[in-house]
């Protein structure tokens, strides 16, 4: 009995091929038509044994394919913005192209345009408790990568966890005047009530690893400036525990937007020119969709807390 399907249609057409009967006649007893008795003897005479071997049924052509059109905007944006495949969605919703965010993904993938980790990402349940506006504004620094007229500059940032407005200023350093005059001009330009601020440990932030040890009254230790600053506004100051920057999360997660997408694509001459580009990516920053806040801008998001 053959054992492959070649050896079972090898079976049927051998006798015509070598015309001991007839092709009619053998069409009369056998299991399959004779159209496919009349293909599998051409494949046979043309091929060989090769052209009894089954080939793939799938069609060549999809009538639902994504447009070549399509497809190519696609990976145009991906190079061009480095979005995740749920941003491009809503950014290619309002240029009037539907598309579902499992394709976008599949495009991007067979582009080899997706990231790649050294580790496998581990993936958790947070709860999250929903905050208003300004109840909590995570605060940090970050080092602008080079050198501009060999000096090196800094990035203050301040990203509210509710509605992730964010606000931007470049210093000449990170003191703890800069941390005072960063706060002091947020609460001016904020779109809201600032009533909690959350920070790292830096010496610029707080003194509770470092003049705590050594105040002379160890009871009542001499306040961090910010501190005492934060007491005068009526604002309280939280601190992440040593060693989780995760517990910073929103405001590290903007630094890694920063160095994609606007330090890696600019150069600056001068501070001037720095501190201008600084505020427009600012602008820009607030306009963007974030999938925290499932497709909505920063600016949006401010309006429905408001309402």
């Amino acid at each position: 009995m053959p054992k492959t399907i070649k050896e079972e249609r090898l079976r049927w057409i051998i006798p015509i091929y070598n015309k001991e009967m007839k092709l009619k006649e053998i069409a009369k007893v056998c299991p399959h038509s004779q159209r496919s008795l009349e293909r599998w003897v051409s494949a046979y005479r043309k091929y060989g044994e090769a052209g009894l071997e089954p080939k793939s049924t799938r069609p060549r052509t999809n009538p639902k394919e994504t447009p070549i059109r399509i497809k190519e905007k696609v990976i145009e944006l991906r190079k061009e913005t480095k979005r995740c495949a749920l941003k491009l969605k809503w950014q290619l919703g309002k240029e009037g192209i539907i598309i579902h965010r499992n394709t976008i993904q599949k495009i991007i993938k067979k582009e080899g345009l997706v990231r790649k980790y050294r580790i496998r990402k581990l993936k958790y349940k947070y709860i999250k408790v929903p905050l208003g506006k300004g109840e909590l504004v995570e605060i940090d620094v970050k080092y602008v990568p080079d050198f501009v007229k060999n000096k090196q500059y800094y990035q203050f940032t301040a990203i509210d966890c509710a509605s992730r407005w964010r606000y931007l200023k470049i210093y000449n350093s990170y003191s703890n005047s800069d941390s005072i005059d960063f706060l002091q001009e947020l609460t001016k330009i904020a779109p809201f009530r600032i009533r909690a601020i959350k920070t790292d440990n830096g010496s610029n932030f707080t003194n509770r690893y470092t003049g705590y040890l050594k105040s002379s009254d160890p009871i009542n230790p001499r306040l961090h400036d910010l501190d005492i600053l934060c007491q005068k506004l009526n604002i309280i100051h939280y601190l992440i525990d040593p060693g989780k920057p995760a517990q910073n999360g929103k405001v590290e997660r903007s630094h890694r937007s920063d160095q994609e997408t606007f330090y890696d694509r600019n150069t600056f001459k001068t501070l001037k020119e720095l501190e201008a580009k600084i505020r427009i990516w600012n602008k820009e920053y607030n306009n963007l969709e974030h999938c925290g806040l499932n497709g909505k801008t920063p600016n949006e998001m401010l309006e429905l807390l408001s309402n």
